[in-house]
């Protein structure tokens, strides 16, 4: 008796015979294959679009038009932020050593004990964000600032020298 027929030991006779006699019974080489081939031409596979019932379609396009909804709702809650450019004046600009522009908060730069002038080559690929004039002609180009720096190290501050 095997471990199927303990559930049951009605069954287990039966289920003895049939084992025997499907044991006398050999298969023909190919039989399998030649099946496989006949159900996949009877039945041939589908694309992924068309397995998909007309619930699963309904629920993908509701969640679909859900998130549209949400995005243009979160996009709604705030005004975009210009930065130079096309919009308005760039933040900022070649001055001659006027005025320098932040990099940190005010109260950050105030503390600083003895802050230091540092003069440097910065990419106008890094600059560009705050408006600084960028082609494809100037982009590996360097432009001459001067860096308020903290005792850190840390840039507190930016003043570009000369535009270059």
């Amino acid at each position: 008796m095997t471990l199927q027929n303990q559930a049951d030991p009605l069954l287990a006779s039966p289920f003895d015979a049939l084992r025997s006699a499907l044991a006398l019974h050999h298969t023909p080489p190919g039989v399998e294959k030649e099946l496989m081939a006949a159900f996949a031409q009877r039945y041939p596979k589908r694309p992924w679009y068309r397995r998909l019932s007309s619930a699963q379609w309904g629920m993908a396009g509701g969640l679909g038009s859900t998130a549209v909804v949400v995005t243009v709702f979160m996009l709604s809650l705030h005004t975009p932020l210009e930065v130079g450019g096309a919009g308005g004046p760039p933040l900022l600009g070649f001055d001659d050593g006027a005025a320098f522009v932040a990099l940190e908060s005010l109260e950050r730069i105030e503390s600083e004990p003895e802050p230091r002038m540092v003069e440097t080559d910065v990419p106008r690929t890094t600059l560009a964000a705050l408006g600084v004039p960028l082609t494809p002609e100037n982009a590996g180009e360097s432009v001459r600032a001067e860096l308020l720096v903290g005792a850190d190290g840390q840039p507190l501050a930016l003043r570009l020298s000369n535009p270059q």
